[in-house]
């Protein structure tokens, strides 16, 4: 070995040596002056107390300090003078460990490096007046030196640790609980002339972290691990702490934060980052009153989060928080539905409103860039915002583009279903929340769908090649570009609301949507569907937007009243065909009004005013018409003979005018239905002629066998019914024809029940036309043999005979 070695050994070891004999010597001295450097220790410690400070006993420890000198403080309790009001004891260590400058010690001082304290108790309580029991330390730790060797500073720690130690903030005056549980805190510190430094690891339980203990705590029962590094600032009064990573309840955060002491109460500032935070743990470290709002919605994947919170140590207030978070391709999970291939940004905040206090009522959820697919229709929201927490507003901008029958999965076969052409929807919405659901959401936009198929559930009604754009607009909605087609039927439509949306939930029922349509050509027969009966739509199950603008349509559809003015150049309902068609309609709860209906048909004009009330199988049809200068036979066929079976257009030649007023069933499909014809008819003929009607042959086989009935001339005729279901009052009327003169009165029964009285002049009034004067004409009618026959029903069939009872 050399001999350089061998001295480098000889004085290493004889440093050692030294040390040892001096730690030795120190600890010798410890116990053979327990009483005087237990009372040093006070002495010390007590320079920063006001108040109780006990401490039990004391014990050397040879190895833990070195080099220092170690002792052990056991039972050490420090209270402030008001303990016995309050019942907070501020420090209750079963073990405080301190180590003491083995130097200063043989000087005589004190000079505390480290400390630990383990198996304690620290409650930092503040009751409602605002008193602390932290007034047990003296404010100024500034001592006047009687001795010249003793400390004139305060201790310096340079090493601390915390082992089992519960540490709770009570603050009873701004409702503050703080509480954690200290499994391990252990570090050092450094002094530089600007204040310390300090580096040390942190693992503890977060019981309780409330800013506001009415509305819960922050990270309740999370684990926080992590590597601290700190300092404090003198001058300026700023403790900042940072940390990388935090882990918190198992998630890492990067964690920024600043004290501010200078001035009371001390605020602070926090700032995390998280990436790929499950929204469920992100949620759970938050206060009670947010939790239960978040944990309403979730996020399958994780997303990048950032939190600021800004709060101090007084007031009672909750601290200001502002949070942010970015998701991408995500499936989000809402009240009553799941938004799939979710992207957005969004912001969290509690303050709004900058002028406002922070509180629910002030927050917001902001979200950006937002988009997703929702029962199958993807949508983008520019910018969307959940206003005041307490009683929750939705307000964005919606857009979606999508294929027309996607709307399907939407409506859940409730009202419509959609089939080819596009949709595109660009609305601006503003709606309530509750418990946490969308309701009775109000909007400004559009709703445009283009060459789609609709088939219209409630009324069976199909329509081809449709297209059509909603305008919602301040609170009316205005129909606009309506292209409808059902068949051979065209409708060109354009149409109103006022009010709509303020009606549309409260009060669908004073809903009036005035229509102005136009048609080339309408095929009535198409949309027979709307005489039946609304069919109920089959149950769904519920969206969990019970309530909202979706569930309420079948309804507004069912309870709301449509105004329609008509113009229409060609109607078409099985026979019947009119040009030049106008009409004013207007739907109630249980059918059509029907009003200044015109029309031309068969070379002459139609004028109705009526009412179709909807029945269960069959509806009502009440009308008033006026016929002026038809084409009989055409008029007949085209009202397939009005269900009559013996008068039919074939027995017809001519022209009528008549005035109306009739009530009639008619079937879901159209027709009419036989025997249910009830009112009064006026009948005016012009240029007309009886073709081959069977009732008057039969009398004219009896009366007139050698007269040609088949055909009879009637130049003019006025005649007055009265129809009750299959009986037709005829009341007296006189027929001039070509062939006979006959005065008609008594009841035709079309089933049975006829009873008809006949007066028949036997001369042949074939000439009677010659007669210029009427009333030289009148007065010849009955002249010669008159002839009294009654046209009866016996035993189901219609016997010709002597009216012996004519007047």
């Amino acid at each position: 070995m050399p001999k350089w070695l061998k001295i480098s050994l000889k004085i290493v070891g004889g440093v050692v040596l030294l040390f040892v004999l001096i730690i030795v010597g120190a600890t010798v001295y410890i116990s053979f002056n327990k009483t005087k450097v237990l009372k040093m220790v006070n002495e010390q410690l007590s320079k920063s107390v006001d108040g109780t400070l006990v401490i039990g006993d004391m014990k050397p420890n040879f190895f833990r300090g070195l080099p220092n000198v170690s002792i052990t403080l056991q039972n050490v309790l420090v209270r402030d003078k008001q303990f016995e009001k309050h019942k907070h004891t501020l420090l209750n260590a079963k073990s405080f460990n301190v180590s003491l400058n083995t130097l200063s010690l043989f000087k005589g001082t004190i000079d505390i490096n480290h400390i630990a304290i383990s198996d304690a108790d620290i409650d930092l309580f503040t009751d409602s007046t605002g008193y602390s029991n932290t007034a047990v330390f003296k404010k100024d730790n500034k001592q006047v030196k009687d001795n010249k060797s003793e400390s004139s500073s305060a201790t310096q720690l340079k090493n601390f640790s915390f082992d089992d130690v519960n540490f709770t903030v009570d603050n009873r005056k701004d409702n503050k609980l703080f509480n954690f549980s200290i499994n391990d805190l252990k570090g050092n510190m450094a002094y530089p002339d600007s204040g310390w430094r300090a580096n040390f690891h942190l693992d503890v339980l977060a019981k309780s972290m409330a800013f506001n203990i009415k509305k819960g705590s922050f990270i309740k029962n999370k684990k926080l691990d992590g590597n601290f590094s700190a300092g404090y600032n003198e001058d300026k009064g700023i403790v900042s702490i940072k940390v990388t990573p935090l882990n918190i309840g198992g998630d890492p955060f990067i964690v920024n934060a600043v004290f501010r002491t200078k001035k009371e109460p001390t605020t602070f500032t926090i700032n995390l980052v998280a990436n790929q935070l499950l929204w469920k743990h992100a949620s759970n470290l938050l206060a009670a009153n947010i939790q239960t709002s978040l944990n309403m919605f979730n996020l399958d994947k994780p997303i990048d989060v950032t939190a600021a919170i800004n709060g101090s140590f007084g007031g009672g207030s909750d601290p200001l928080l502002y949070v942010t978070a970015k998701v991408k391709d995500n499936k989000l999970t809402i009240p009553g539905g799941i938004i799939d291939n979710c992207n957005f940004s969004g912001v969290f905040t509690n303050q709004y409103a900058k002028n406002k206090e922070i509180s629910d009522a002030n927050s917001v959820i902001k979200l950006t860039k937002f988009t997703g697919t929702y029962n199958h229709l993807p949508f983008t929201i520019d910018t969307g915002s959940v206003l005041n927490l307490e009683k929750p507003v939705a307000t964005g901008n919606f857009r979606s583009n999508f294929p027309a029958a996607d709307l399907n999965w939407f409506l859940e076969d409730n009202v419509a279903k959609f089939s080819g052409g596009t949709a595109d929807i660009n609305l601006r919405y503003r709606a309530d929340v509750v418990d946490y659901k969308i309701n009775k959401p109000f909007v400004n936009g559009s709703i445009n769908l283009k060459n789609t198929d609709l088939y219209y559930l409630p009324r069976g009604l199909k329509l081809t090649n449709t297209s059509f754009s909603l305008n919602f607009v301040k609170d009316d909605l205005i129909l606009k570009n309506i292209h409808l087609q059902s068949g051979k039927s065209v409708v060109n439509m354009e149409g109103r609301v006022n009010n709509f949306l303020n009606l549309y939930y409260d009060a669908p029922e004073k809903i009036l949507l005035t229509w102005q349509i136009h048609s080339p050509a309408l095929y009535l027969g198409e949309f027979m569907g709307f005489l039946s009966e609304r069919k109920t739509a089959p149950k769904t199950k519920s969206r969990g937007n019970s309530g909202n603008f979706i569930d309420q349509l079948g309804n507004v559809l069912e309870k709301g009243r449509a105004e329609m003015h008509m113009q229409i150049n060609k109607v078409y309902y099985k026979k019947f065909m009119a040009t030049d068609a106008h009409a004013d309609l207007l739907t109630t709860d249980n059918g059509i009004l029907i009003q200044n209906v015109g029309v031309k048909h068969a070379g002459g004009t139609l004028k109705m005013n009526g009412r179709v009330t909807q029945g269960d199988k069959l509806n009502r049809f009440a009308v008033n018409t006026v016929v002026s200068n038809v084409n009989m036979p055409e008029f007949f066929r085209a009202f397939n003979n009005f269900a009559l079976k013996d008068f039919t257009a074939d027995n017809l030649k001519g022209y009528l005018s008549a005035k109306t007023n009739i009530s009639v069933s008619v079937t879901d499909a159209g027709n009419l239905v036989p025997r249910s014809l009830n009112g009064n008819l006026d009948v005016s003929l012009r240029d007309a002629a009886l073709l081959n009607f069977q009732p008057l042959q039969g009398v004219g086989k009896f009366v007139f066998p050698f007269r040609d009935l088949k055909n009879i001339q009637i130049p003019k005729l006025d005649a007055h019914f009265i129809v009750n279901g299959d009986m037709i009052t005829i009341k007296p009327m006189e027929v001039s024809s070509s062939v006979l003169n006959v005065d008609v009165e008594g009841v035709y029964g079309l089933t049975r029940g006829t009873n008809i009285a006949l007066d028949i002049p036997l001369r042949n009034p074939k000439d009677d036309f010659k007669i210029t004067d009427p009333e030289e004409r009148r007065k010849k009618r009955f002249k010669g043999i008159v002839v009294h026959v009654r046209a009866h029903e016996e035993d189901g069939k219609i016997k010709i005979g002597w009216n012996k009872n004519h007047k």
